[in-house]
């Protein structure tokens, strides 16, 4: 490996690579199951979840990117194949099959809170590693996953 230079310990930076690349696969997981819901959703609620279904899986296409990014920023390689996000990713896959709104709502609910959770654990690891960078990387998600569901719940009251 070539020496990196941008002032993080290399132990430091391996704990937040190996956060990462479970972020990463979570993120490879979750775009196929949103692909997933936005195939196969039925119902009422069919064209509002639709197009906020592909609106998900196009955000969480530039945050794939991203997040391979600053693995190799951080001097290691990103996992990039779908045997390596299996065994990496905390979620699990979806059956290819119709599935109503409710139950999606949910489904897509319980695997962002689990994405938040994981967030959680990677941004003490990122900032025991001192490295900022990471830290509002994964902060800003958090963020937006905090408030996705937020909205969920307000659409399922």
């Amino acid at each position: 490996m070539t020496e990196i230079n941008i002032g993080l310990e290399a132990k430091g930076r391996e704990a937040v690579t190996k956060e990462m690349n479970t972020y990463l696969a979570n993120l490879h997981v979750l775009y196929t199951k949103l692909h997933n819901y936005h195939w196969n959703v039925e119902g009422k609620q069919f064209f509002a979840l639709h197009a906020k279904l592909e609106e998900l899986y196009d955000g969480v296409a530039e945050e794939i990117d991203a997040v391979a990014e600053r693995i190799l920023m951080l001097g290691h390689r990103p996992a990039a194949s779908m045997k390596e996000y299996l065994e990496l990713a905390t979620l699990k896959e979806a059956a290819s099959e119709k599935i109503d709104g409710e139950k999606l709502v949910k489904e897509v609910m319980a695997d962002f809170t689990a994405v938040i959770k994981d967030l959680r654990a990677g941004i003490k690891v990122a900032e025991e590693a001192d490295d900022q960078v990471s830290v509002d990387m994964m902060v800003g998600a958090l963020a937006q996953y905090e408030k996705a569901v937020w909205m969920f719940r307000a659409w399922l009251a």
